[in-house]
């Protein structure tokens, strides 16, 4: 059976992966909310210049989801390793 202690750091290790997960993910969803927004807008004033705006928005969108990756790398390496 285990200790209070070793149960006491899981649970601890549990909640830490669960917070670091949901503030790592809050910032580049509120930001690819916002990228989104401002391209619907952005092509409802201006359709022909549907395919130059996207081009952007993509490698924006692609750069946002990079910082999403790396909070899911700290919490398995959370996880996993500590």
């Amino acid at each position: 059976m285990e200790t209070d202690l070793t149960l006491l750091i899981k649970c601890f290790k549990y909640i830490s992966m669960g917070i670091a997960i949901g503030l790592g993910v809050l910032g580049p969803a509120i930001s690819l909310g916002l990228a989104t927004k401002t391209i619907i807008e952005s092509t409802a004033r201006q359709p022909e210049a549907e395919g130059q705006i996207s081009k952007y928005f993509y490698i924006g969108a692609g750069l946002i989801e990079a910082c999403a990756i790396y909070a899911l790398l700290v919490v398995i390496i959370i996880g996993f390793v500590v």
